[in-house]
C-alpha cells in the first residue's frame, strides 16, 4: 500500500471511529500512530508520539485556554446572563419581536465573555425561552432564536474555536480575535433583521397571539429606573471592557487578557455574592476537565498532522488540484460544503482537528490569507451546529429545556431562518474578505 493510500485510509477511518462514538483524541492518536508505524516503522511512530505529547502544548501561549474557560464558567454560574437579557428586553420593548431581538443582543454580549456555543445555549435556554413563551411567542420560534444566536459564542471573540484554529494553522490568536469583531457584529445584526422580518411578514411563525408582538414587557425590570438597569448590566460591561479593551488597546496579550478576565469575573461573582466555596470548587474542577480535554485534542492533532505530512496526502491533493485546473473558487466552495456537511454529523472541534491539517497546505499553495480562512471556516462549521441530524446547539437546547413538550424537530424548525441567515453572512464574508481583515490592517482578496 502506498503512503498516500495509508494517509487516506487513516483519514476515512477517523471519521468512522468518531461517528461510532470513540473520543476524537483517542481516534486521532490511535490512527496517527498506526499510520506512522505503517509508513516509517514502529520506532519512528513511538518517537513522534512522545514528541507530540511533550512538545505540542509546551508554550506559554496555551495558558489562554484555561483562563478563558475559567472566565466563562464564572460568568455561567452567576446571573449575569439573566441580567443582560432582562436589560436588553426592557430597552427593546418597543420593537416588534422585541424579546427575540433582545435574546440575540444579550447572547452577543454574553458570547464576548464565554467563548463557547454550549455555554450560551445552556444559559439562554433557561433564561430566555420561558420568558418568550410566557409572552405569547411560539415554542419553536423561542427555542430557534436561542439555538441560532448561541453560535455567536464561537465567532465573537474570545472564542475557543479561534484559539484552536490559531494553534493548528500557526496564526496569531490576537489577529483572529480582532478580525472576528466585524463578522460577529454583522451576524448578530443579520439575526435581528431576520427576526424583525419574521415578525412583520410571518407573525404566525413568531407568536401564538399577534398581540405578543406589540412590545408589551412584563419581566422583572418592568418599570425599573435607569439606575437599576445600569446596575444590572454594569458587571458584564466591565468584564467585556477588561478583556476586549485590554486586547485591542494593546494593554494585554490574549493570554494576559484571559487571566485578567478570569480575575475580573471571579471578583464580580464575589461582589454579587453568587460564588460559594462549593461552586468555586465545581468551577475549578470543570476548568481542569475542559482544559485537559482540549490539550489532549491538541496533542492528538499534532501527531495527526505529522502523519499526514509523512504520507504526502496534502501534497498529492495540492498537485492534483493544480493539474486539474479547478481554480481557487471551486476548491473553496467544495471546502466550505464539506465543513457544512461534516457539521451535520460531527462537533466543531472534531471537524477542525480532522480537516485543517489536511487543507492548510492546499490553501497555502493558493496564497490564501489564513485569518480570513479561519473566520469563514468557523462560520461554515457553526452552520452545522444548527442542521440535522446532529446539530449540537440544538441538542444542548433540548437537554436544558424545562418544557419537554418541545421536540427536537420544533427546535430544528425554529432554527431554519437562522441557518439561512448564517449562509447569507458566510457568502458575504467569502465575497468581501475585507470584512474580516479591515480591523487587523491586512489587505487580501481572491478576486
Amino acid at each position: 500500500m502506498s503512503e498516500v493510500a495509508i494517509g487516506t485510509l487513516c483519514l476515512l477511518c477517523s471519521l468512522v471511529l468518531i461517528q461510532t462514538g470513540m473520543h476524537i483524541g483517542v481516534a486521532l492518536l490511535l490512527l496517527s500512530f498506526v499510520g506512522v508505524w505503517a509508513i516509517k516503522g514502529l520506532a519512528v511512530a513511538g518517537k513522534l508520539l512522545a514528541s507530540s505529547v511533550s512538545t505540542s502544548i509546551a508554550s506559554d501561549a496555551y495558558a489562554v485556554i484555561p483562563m478563558f474557560i475559567l472566565m466563562g464558567l464564572f460568568v455561567s454560574v452567576t446571573n449575569m446572563g439573566r441580567d443582560t437579557f432582562d436589560v436588553a428586553a426592557m430597552l427593546m420593548r418597543r420593537i416588534r419581536g422585541a424579546l427575540g431581538v433582545a435574546t440575540v443582543a444579550a447572547n452577543a454580549v454574553f458570547a464576548a465573555c464565554t467563548g463557547t456555543t454550549i455555554a450560551s445555549a445552556s444559559v439562554f435556554t433557561k433564561v430566555a425561552v420561558p420568558e418568550m413563551i410566557r409572552h405569547g411567542h411560539t415554542p419553536h420560534f423561542s427555542v430557534g432564536v436561542v439555538a441560532g444566536s448561541s453560535v455567536l459564542g464561537m465567532l465573537i471573540p474570545p472564542s475557543i474555536l479561534m484559539i484552536i484554529f490559531g494553534v493548528i494553522a500557526n496564526v496569531s490568536i490576537g489577529d483572529l480575535f480582532t478580525a472576528g469583531i466585524l463578522p460577529g457584529i454583522l451576524l448578530a445584526t443579520a439575526f435581528c433583521v431576520t427576526i424583525l422580518l419574521l415578525a412583520y411578514f410571518l407573525p404566525g411563525f413568531v407568536a401564538v397571539d399577534p398581540k405578543a408582538l406589540e412590545g408589551v414587557y412584563r419581566g422583572t425590570l418592568a418599570g425599573a429606573s435607569s439606575v437599576e438597569m445600569i446596575k444590572k448590566v454594569l458587571p458584564i460591561v466591565i468584564l467585556v471592557g477588561t478583556v476586549l479593551g485590554g486586547i485591542y488597546g494593546g494593554f494585554f496579550t490574549p493570554t494576559e487578557a484571559g487571566g485578567a478576565g478570569a480575575l475580573t469575573a471571579f471578583l464580580i461573582a464575589l461582589l454579587r455574592r453568587e460564588l460559594t466555596l462549593k461552586t468555586f470548587w465545581q468551577v475549578a474542577l470543570e476548568t481542569g476537565r475542559v482544559t485537559a480535554a482540549i490539550c489532549f485534542l491538541l496533542m492528538a492533532a499534532a501527531l495527526y498532522s505529522q502523519m499526514l505530512t509523512l504520507s504526502g496526502l496534502p501534497y498529492a491533493v495540492g498537485q492534483w488540484l493544480q493539474q486539474s485546473n479547478l481554480g481557487f473558487l471551486p476548491v473553496l466552495i467544495g471546502y466550505l460544503l464539506v465543513l457544512v456537511v461534516l457539521g451535520c454529523f460531527l462537533d466543531s472541534v472534531s471537524i477542525m482537528l480532522i480537516v485543517l491539517p489536511f487543507v492548510i497546505p492546499v490553501f497555502d499553495s493558493f496564497g490564501v490569507n489564513l485569518v480570513w480562512l479561519g473566520l469563514i471556516s468557523i462560520i461554515a462549521i457553526e452552520i452545522g451546529l444548527l442542521t440535522p441530524p446532529l446539530g449540537l446547539a440544538v441538542f444542548v437546547v433540548k437537554a436544558n429545556l424545562e418544557d419537554q413538550r418541545i421536540t427536537t424537530w420544533d427546535i430544528f424548525k425554529g432554527t431554519m431562518p437562522m441557518t439561512l441567515t448564517m449562509v447569507a453572512v458566510l457568502a458575504l464574508c467569502v465575497l468581501f474578505p475585507w470584512l474580516s481583515l479591515v480591523l487587523v490592517g491586512q489587505r487580501w482578496s481572491w478576486w
